[in-house]
């Protein structure tokens, strides 16, 4: 089998990237590989010398299969133009794309931008991301539509076949039925040596770390999802004053972590040592007694900085959610999300820090674990024999379209609510104190379902008054409704359909308006979104 492989490579500062190099020579073992050079991405020397390129235009030539590595950062733009319209198998590391999406259309801050995000969001989530989209257009910006709409359908339903690394992912691609097959495969991480404690204690040095006291880490590109403020602030917790943080690699710009340390009170135990060259990163590693790795959101990533901590032997603290809480507990420990975090957190340290014995046998077990789950080899044979059983096969996406068959909007979040309104039995002459059975036919006409009943949010009833002369809108009469003014509907209505709603009324003595019309409960009428609206004088 012939593959061209499609990823970011060093030098790039992705995990991606380095996940990439490493995967390489095993897969090159078992297979053909050539390397495609993206668009505006550098190759190192290094991979130029012992791989063969070729440029982006001949991905896919000669029967070659494309095995492309996806992930969530403007580093694989190019990879995604290229999986748009080649299809090959698709390594997923992060099950959401939204924030990629994000970044090539809305952060050209150009007019077209806004419609391409618009269009891509709507045709993978239908009227739920055009929605979400428009919200972008009045400059309202929120992290919820990032993570629960992942922006992905279209690509996926492109490929021949998908690859993930934990089988939470898997299953949260099988729920959302994306239509291309699917497998669950192990991240490959090299076996480094042990950890090299004489390092660890050279790097404490260099950077001012007390070489006598409990050191732990937070390792990767720093991100609000990280929660490093939540391990800042668990410094503060009683028991803890002798413990130091050591955070290593970029951070986001929205980060102000030296800020929150000195508002914690721990600015002089927290260690922020930004992005560090390979060598300095395993020593930093070694320097630190115990790994954090809290995730809340997740984009379905699985952590390349958590597996080679775990290789290293260190033990990690991870959030008790997602793929994360995949790991077993003898290698990682687990916090509960919500208001419990900060406490939990705080206690995990407390109890671990004083058990040497304990952190020890955990780094031993990590290490393990990361040997017989992760070896490369194992990675590199699923990968292969993944991409020969699927390599024929005819994807789906321009059989079926994006979107997912999703509920339609209701009355309760959508504008406007057209429809048509007809009365029979108001027909004029109406003899004053005559008793009629109205029945009044409507129709919903536009996109979004009506809701019913009597009470709630976007609920619709229909109203009927009579303004009877001078002006006054009030009822007359004991008996002047049989059932009173509020029609509620008997049942949700659907576009297109219909409902006939009926009321006794006795016409009242001197000129009078009848006056019919749909409203939502305890809010707007519906002409004024665009609905409909009846009246005469009777």
């Amino acid at each position: 089998m012939n593959l061209d492989y499609v990823s970011p490579l060093p030098p790039v500062r992705s995990g991606i990237a380095d996940y990439s190099a490493d995967l390489l020579p095993h897969l090159a073992a078992l297979a053909g590989v050539r390397l495609i050079r993206l668009p505006d991405l550098p190759v190192s020397p290094e991979v130029e010398r012992a791989w063969p390129l070729a440029a982006a235009e001949e991905t896919g030539a000669d029967g070659r299969l494309p095995l492309y590595q996806m992930g969530n950062n403007r580093y694989h733009k190019g990879v995604l133009d290229l999986a748009l319209r080649i299809p090959g198998v698709l390594t997923l590391h992060d099950v959401v794309l939204h924030h990629l999406l994000q970044d090539i259309t809305l952060g050209r801050h150009d007019a077209q931008g806004f419609w391409d995000y618009k269009e891509a969001l709507t045709r993978d989530h239908g009227w739920i991301g055009e929605a979400a989209a428009l919200a972008k257009r009045w400059n309202a910006w929120g992290e919820a539509p990032l993570f629960s709409l992942p922006a992905h359908r279209t690509l996926l339903r492109r490929q021949r076949g998908v690859l993930v690394h934990s089988q939470w992912a898997a299953e949260a691609l099988a729920d959302e039925d994306v239509g291309v097959p699917v497998r669950a495969v192990p991240m490959g991480v090299p076996l480094p040596a042990a950890a090299d404690a004489a390092a660890g204690r050279a790097l404490r040095r260099r950077f001012g770390l007390p070489e006598d006291r409990p050191v732990i880490g937070s390792f990767g590109f720093q991100t609000p999802i990280k929660r490093t403020v939540s391990a800042v602030r668990a410094l503060a917790a009683e028991g803890l004053e002798q413990v130091h943080l050591v955070i290593v690699g970029q951070a986001a710009s929205v980060m102000d972590l030296e800020g929150e340390a000195r508002r914690a009170g721990v600015a002089e135990r927290v260690h922020v040592l930004g992005f560090l060259p390979f060598a300095d990163f395993e020593a930093s590693i070694a320097a630190v007694d115990l790994c954090l790795n809290l995730r809340y959101p997740t984009a379905g990533e699985t952590s390349a900085s958590l597996l080679r901590v775990l290789a290293a032997g260190r033990p990690a603290i991870v959030s008790d959610y997602a793929q994360f809480a995949e790991l077993p507990a003898e290698v990682a420990l687990r916090v509960p999300l919500g208001d419990e975090e900060p406490a939990a957190l705080a206690a995990l340290l407390r109890e671990l820090l004083a058990d040497p014995g304990r952190l020890a046998a955990m780094g031993r077990a990590a290490r393990e674990h990361v040997r017989l789950r992760h070896d490369p080899a194992r990675a590199a044979a699923a990968v292969i024999a993944a991409c020969e059983e699927w390599a024929e096969l005819r994807p789906v996406g321009e059989d079926i379209g994006g979107c997912r068959e999703v509920p339609g909007p209701t009355s309760l979040i959508w504008e406007p609510l057209p429809g048509e309104l007809a009365v029979e039995g108001a027909e004029v002459p109406w003899p004053e104190g005559e008793k009629r059975q109205l029945r009044i036919r409507l129709r919903n006409t536009g996109y979004a379902r009506w809701l019913a009943g009597e009470q709630g949010p976007g609920r619709v009833s229909v109203v009927i008054k009579l303004l009877i002369d001078g002006g006054d809108d009030r009822l007359w009469g004991t008996d002047f409704f049989d059932g009173g003014l509020w029609l509620p509907l008997p049942r949700d209505l659907a576009p297109g359909e219909e409902v006939v709603l009926e009321a006794d009324l006795r016409r009242p003595p001197g000129p009078a308006r009848l006056w019919i019309e749909p409203h939502l409960v305890g809010g707007v009428s519906l002409s004024k979104l665009g609905g409909p609206d009846w009246d005469q004088w009777i």
